[in-house]
């Protein structure tokens, strides 16, 4: 059976295009939900205006996809709450230089 931290891992592996660090240590990983065959991700960008935000979601749909076991994947962008830097990882803040 497909867990949490199996979508976890490969989202470590979806890069944002443009600033070149994961969706997972970006903090853009809201929330995701693990039933059965079928798994549903809450994700943001920077902003709502993010030019590759389509881009960054067909990504994350890709690669949850190549989980075996997962059927169905659904991506919604939100933006409640909004993102800011507070959310990326230890490693990503170290990486702009603010840990």
């Amino acid at each position: 059976m497909v867990t949490k931290d199996d979508v976890m891992s490969v989202l470590e592996k979806v890069y944002d295009p443009e600033l070149g660090l994961s969706v997972v240590d970006l903090g853009f990983i809201y929330d995701v939900k693990v039933e059965d065959d079928r798994v549903s991700i809450k994700m943001t960008v920077t902003v709502p205006t993010c030019p590759l935000r389509a881009l960054i979601a067909k990504d994350v749909e890709r690669a949850v996809k190549s989980i075996e076991g997962v059927k169905e994947v659904d991506v919604e962008i939100v933006f409640d709450p909004p993102w800011s830097p507070e959310m990326m990882s230890d490693k990503a803040k170290k990486m702009f230089g603010m840990g």
